[in-house]
């Protein structure tokens, strides 16, 4: 079965490891459709997505349209006459004229334990959420957001320091083990999908500025989940004395802050500055402040913030 024509769709370093897990089997990947290259940094340098750049050192095919919907994105990508396609953090929804197309239909490899968090951001907001666990899906893609019946998933856990970052990792190398386990089952008919329970469905939409702000009226639980659910994009901030503060870590506190009103200052300790919120407080040990290097509280406080005064109001 490892002859039928399969196209990967992708675009973040997520979908690598799936894409990459499907050519080192020997599957026969017919092309790559992945975002448009965007300009990154500072100096806008036009910047081509992972996927696209996995393809290439793959020598594979690769198409970019800015609209899958499109009708000459739709013709150039169905000419492929693909047998199944694999999406992995495409960014789009597809048209139904793509998903009816394959003979075994559209998957995905969603982050996450359907029908929760459904969206884009799904590592985001387990983390932040607090969750314990969270997994990979692979199910059918429908013409709604992450809503189609489920094939397979795996649990992973969350440990107590992971972020973004480890998890990202994590549920990488899980969702292209899941898949390989997958797509031979699926190919051979073996595989019964099972209905998600929409009443059930959250969702976990893009992450936007007003979620990267910290409200410190927050529990020190809850803004300790924000620093590392946000780490290491696109960071937590908040700000002081005008300035804003990249929040790259922070330690809880439970035990201290009490009586004392959120976002205040009430210690400087040689490793950190503390901070009131709403119930116990937190730590902050790594920081950017604006227009410098990420540093440690340390070297902050013996530089730039020398002058941080206890009573400071951070936020405001």
């Amino acid at each position: 079965m490892k002859d039928a024509r399969i196209l990967f769709m992708g675009t973040p370093d997520f979908a690598v490891s799936s894409l990459t897990a499907v050519l080192e089997a020997g599957y026969n990947v017919v092309g790559v459709v992945t975002k448009s290259d965007r300009p990154v940094g500072r100096k806008q340098v036009l910047t081509p997505p992972p996927v696209k750049e996995a393809a290439l050192r793959h020598g594979l095919l690769v198409l970019q349209p800015e609209k899958i919907k499109a009708e000459e994105a739709l013709d150039e990508v169905l000419a492929l006459e693909p047998d199944l396609i694999i999406t992995a953090a495409y960014g789009q929804i597809l048209p139904k004229k793509l998903l009816d197309a394959p003979k075994y239909g559209c998957i995905n490899v969603h982050a996450s334990l359907l029908p929760k968090y459904r969206g884009g951001a799904p590592i985001h907001k387990s983390i932040v959420e607090g969750e314990a666990e969270t997994g990979v899906t692979i199910m059918y893609m429908v013409e709604a957001l992450d809503a189609g019946d489920m094939l397979s998933k795996v649990v992973v856990p969350i440990e107590e320091r992971d972020t973004v970052g480890t998890m990202f990792d994590k549920l990488a190398a899980a969702g292209s083990e899941l898949l390989l386990a997958t797509v031979p089952r699926l190919l051979a008919g073996e595989l019964v999908a099972e209905q998600q329970d929409h009443s059930a469905a959250t969702f976990a939409p893009n992450i936007k500025r007003t979620d990267e702000k910290i409200d410190w009226s927050r529990s020190a639980e809850q803004i300790y989940n924000q620093v590392r659910g946000l780490n290491p994009w696109p960071v937590a901030f908040t700000t002081c004395e005008g300035k804003i503060w990249k929040l790259w870590w922070v330690e809880k506190m439970l035990a201290s802050g009490e009586g004392k009103e959120p976002g205040t200052i009430i210690a400087r300790e040689e490793d950190g500055i503390v901070v009131a919120c709403g119930s116990g407080a937190v730590k902050i040990t790594e920081l950017q402040p604006e227009g410098k290097k990420r540093m440690s509280a340390l070297d902050f406080l013996r530089g730039a913030g020398s002058n941080i005064e206890i009573g400071t109001k951070v936020g405001e």
